[in-house]
């Protein structure tokens, strides 16, 4: 007997020291003010794979294999402040920790009182609009936060890019729109309370939802038994886009039949937003519902509405913001007392999802959605075919038009001019209504008409996500996914203005828009202009495998695409009768990406990564075809774009100080740019023309940009209630060669109605949209009885206009003969193509909140304000394209005042948002 215990405990020795490497880390998370128990509490060890949740009991066991030495144990949960604890991991030794305490994180709820992009979108017809605040909420990293909350006012671009080039997903599902690749933020805005699970990885690095992209993938959960059980009621004032907000969400927890719901119900309004006759109309409504089939299924239903209706603001030149002021715009004047705007973005469309959870195994978890989004997205605006520019600001309105003019200044009319526009420069719908109904009475058909341009699209998706862990150090993960797209695009009467009808026919230049029903009399809700579908099929396929160790971390991830585009008109344009009616040829499209990851840790305090990618995707629907309102045609030697990117961080992490710095690098090559607008000074040699002025379409090809740059994030905790944090990004933003450039227009008389300029002598002027250098300073004091206060210095450089590619081509220098003008000056043509760099800014913020507990109850008050020191500042702008020549270009700079300068947007000057909730 004594031989064979001893030979059982030395077998059990052996097991042991070969494979009893697993320690197991236990404790108990609670609220540290109810010490109730906290279930779904993330716990992991920073800088490793291994995490785990805890129960209902609010109690967790996580094994770690290979894991030693002083780590960072981090506990986090929506709603709370995140806790990092140091501990020391023995081998072979359990460690238990009993009873850590969150408390509820006053700061965690941003999004209540920071108007993100989701609430904010300003103008969706201009890049410089876009913005990626809404791709970097779930990140506690500093720098990426203080450029969401701080930087995302002045319109800054992380790495120069735009949000397109970061993947937003719901449940799993994409939501980047085919058309522009950019997540439609309207179409879940208004119901933040139900965003707030969500999974962020940044940059390049590794996600198991997705590949993603060079700006990373944000995956927002939206499954009901994941919900903390109870609700809020919010209340929200602004100055800003709207004025008042209303939003109300209450999710159950897991109900003992295994169902689970969560509710959200939201509204925003307001009769006017900073700028002038901006309204803001927007209902929000979300509903999930889960069934727990098993104790390894779930089925989940998410359904999510949000119209919403805003009016636009116009981007101006100098010479109209210094007649009025940064508030002014355009695009409104009184009907009946009552403002109104001629330009109103409307979305309506909404999003269904299904999802079946199913954890095959203990490490091995499948997910399956099916997608379904559709609706519109309408943007209107005034066409006048039959009478004169309506715009308050159209150039022969103002005082520079009469400064300019050939015979010497006419200071008398310019005076008038300027009177007129400070006192009624707005729409004049009157005068609108009286030409139509006069034209009515004769008779005729409307001089004026207020249309739409619409998309109205059909998105289907269906995609499966699988993720095992397949022993202690590997974690594979990898999807499949497809889409299918209909997407139906027209332009739409919404408002005849007192007419009987509208001649369906370009009023420029007599063309048909559509010879299957030519000379058609169109009423309201009639289509005129143009309609035609965009089809789209796209097929993918993603793989990922991380690898995790005790001192290295790795990944290696790829993906492959296929993307089909077919355009089918269904108006024949006169002036393409042959590449106008029916369907394109179907464009082809083969994708892939790899990338990969390295990480090192020297300590738990010091850590290096490094990461690498090459990605060749599809260009986008928008800068596939030339000109889809016309015809069929797509653009030049159209093929994938490429981009080689690579960054490298390190990390210093202790108790009270964590850093990050990082270097990134990115060539981005083959992109397209499509531009459209109206072009004055067209000159070509042995082109003929209508006239030498058009409405034109610009496509800029083979476009290649260049991104590098460095990034820090600071943040000291010096007390316990007071840290500092700091931030700063140093970035050039560059295009990278000379592309080439056509344009397109129904007015040329071309074969295919384009001209080819050659290149564009763009390489080396700076990537337009928002500044490229920002440093960011402030602190936050929290105290123990829940309230706050935090205040930021923001400062801002390196803000450039957008140049026209035109003016940089040998149309503004050549002739109608195609000769150098004879008074062309190579230095003053230097100075007039120079680059416009905007001034640099200080723009300081503070935001404070105080939360109460009352019984079961936790009331919230949070104010911020932004832009404390009322500055005015330019945050974009685009050149345009009137004087595409030498000759126009220098004679315009040398009037008293530019009557074709740069177009910009201001940012806001002092604004305010106060927000009070109550929690149950």
């Amino acid at each position: 007997m004594k031989n064979f215990v001893l030979a059982n405990l030395c077998a059990l020795w052996v097991i042991h020291s070969v494979f009893g490497q697993n320690q197991t880390i236990s404790g108990s998370v609670k609220d540290a003010v109810s010490l109730q128990p906290i279930s779904q509490v993330l716990i992991q060890i920073e800088g490793a794979n291994t995490t785990t949740e805890t129960n209902i009991n609010g109690e967790f066991i996580m094994a770690v294999t290979a894991i030693y030495g002083e780590q960072f144990l981090k506990i986090s949960k929506a709603g709370y402040a995140t806790k990092r604890f140091p501990i020391t991991i023995l081998k072979n030794v359990p460690l238990h920790i009993d009873d850590m305490f969150l408390n509820i994180d006053a700061t965690a709820n941003q999004d209540l009182y920071t108007i993100i992009l989701t609430d904010d979108e300003l103008n969706n017809d201009s890049s410089s609009a876009d913005n990626i605040s809404g791709l970097l909420q779930a990140s506690r990293d500093v720098f990426q936060r203080t450029a969401a909350f701080e930087f995302s006012g002045s319109f800054f671009k992380i790495r120069g890019l735009d949000s397109s080039e970061g993947k937003l997903l719901i449940n799993g599902v994409e939501m980047n729109s085919l058309h522009n690749g950019r997540p439609q933020w309207s179409s879940w805005g208004g119901i933040n309370d139900v965003l707030r699970n969500q999974e962020f990885s940044f940059g390049l690095a590794a996600s198991s939802f997705a590949f993603g992209d060079v700006l990373g993938t944000t995956n927002i959960s939206t499954r009901a038994s994941k919900y903390r059980q109870g609700g809020r009621i919010t209340y929200t004032s602004s100055n800003r886009s709207y004025s008042n907000r209303f939003m109300a969400s209450y999710a159950s927890g897991l109900l003992k039949k295994g169902w689970a719901y969560a509710l959200n119900i939201g509204r925003r309004w307001g009769d006017e937003g900073y700028q002038d006759a901006t309204f803001y109309d927007a209902n929000s409504f979300f509903i999930s519902v889960e069934k727990v089939l098993s104790d390894t299924q779930s089925l989940n239903f998410t359904g999510i509405y949000t119209p919403n209706r805003r009016g636009k603001s116009s981007p101006n030149t100098q010479e109209v913001f210094d007649l009025r002021d940064i508030k002014y715009n355009e695009y409104w004047g009184f009907q009946d007392d009552e403002k109104r705007n001629s330009r109103v973005k409307e979305i309506a469309e909404p999003i269904l999802m299904l999802s079946h959870y199913w954890d095959i195994a203990k490490a091995t978890q499948v997910q399956t959605n099916v997608s379904y989004t559709f609706g519109k997205q309408g943007n209107s605006r005034l066409d006048y075919p039959g009478g004169a520019n309506p715009s308050p600001a159209y150039y022969q309105k103002l005082p520079s038009y009469y400064l300019a003019d050939s015979a010497g200044p006419d200071y008398a009319n310019a005076y008038l001019a300027e009177q007129e526009f400070k006192s009624n420069g707005q729409i004049d719908w009157n005068t609108i209504y009286d030409s139509n109904i006069t034209n009515a009475s004769q008779g005729l058909e409307a001089a004026y008409v207020q249309y739409e341009d619409r998309t109205d699209d059909k998105l289907f998706t269906v995609n499966s996500i699988f993720n095992t862990q397949l022993n202690a150090h590997i974690l594979f993960s990898g999807s499949l996914n497809y889409k299918h797209l209909v997407s139906r695009n027209f332009a739409e009467i919404t408002d005849l203005l007192g007419a009987t009808s509208y001649l369906n026919v370009d009023a420029f230049d007599g063309w048909q828009y559509d010879l299957n029903n030519p000379d058609a009399l169109v009423g309201e809700g009639g289509r005129i202009k143009y309609d035609y579908n965009l089809n789209a099929n796209i097929i993918s396929a993603f793989a990922q495998a991380q690898f995790s160790y005790q001192r290295f971390d790795y990944f290696l991830a790829l993906e492959l695409n296929h993307t089909t585009y077919q355009r089918d008109g269904l108006f024949r344009h006169e002036a393409f009768p042959d590449n106008s009616y029916g369907k394109s040829a179907a464009l082809n499209f083969l994708g892939y990406g790899l990338k990969g990851g390295f990480t090192y840790k020297f300590t738990a305090k010091h850590i290096v990564n490094l990461h690498a990618a090459y990605l060749q995707n599809a260009p986008n629907i928008q800068n596939s075809f030339s000109n889809p309102r016309e015809n069929n045609a797509v653009v030049k030697d159209i093929s994938e774009a490429q981009t080689f990117a690579f960054d490298a961080s390190y990390f210093y992490r202790s108790r009270s100080i964590t850093a990050k710095l990082t270097g990134f690098y990115l060539d981005k090559r083959g992109g397209n740019e499509i531009g459209f607008y109206y072009a004055d000074g067209l000159t070509s040699a042995g082109i003929e023309f209508n006239e030498t002025s058009a409405f034109v379409q610009e496509i800029l090809y083979h476009v290649n940009t260049l991104h590098f740059g460095l990034e820090l994030g600071i943040e000291a905790k010096l007390t316990s209630s007071f840290k500092l944090k700091a931030a700063a990004s140093q970035g050039q933003h560059v295009y990278n060669n000379n592309p080439n450039l056509y344009l397109t227009s129904s007015s040329f008389v071309t074969e295919d109605g384009s001209i080819d300029f050659g290149s564009s002598q763009l390489k080396n002027y700076r990537v337009s949209g928002g500044p490229q250098s920002a440093v960011s300073f402030g602190f936050e004091y929290s105290d123990p009885e829940y309230w706050w206060f935090g205040a930021t210095a923001n400062y801002f450089s390196n803000t450039y206009v957008d140049v026209s590619p035109l003016t940089r081509t040998s149309n503004f220098y050549l002739d109608d003969d195609g000769l150098p003008f004879n008074d062309y000056d190579e230095n003053v043509a230097k100075q007039l193509l120079k680059q416009e760099r905007f001034g640099d800014y200080i723009v300081v913020n503070v935001i404070g909140g105080k939360t109460w507990r009352i019984k079961k109850y936790y009331l919230g008050l949070f104010v911020s304000i932004n832009n404390v020191l009322n500055e005015t500042y330019k945050t974009g702008g685009f050149e345009q394209g009137r004087n595409a020549n030498y000759r126009e270009l220098k004679a315009d700079e040398e009037h008293p005042i530019r009557v074709f300068g740069p177009k910009y947007w201001y940012g806001r000057g002092t604004t305010y948002f106060a927000n009070v909730n109550i929690r149950f």
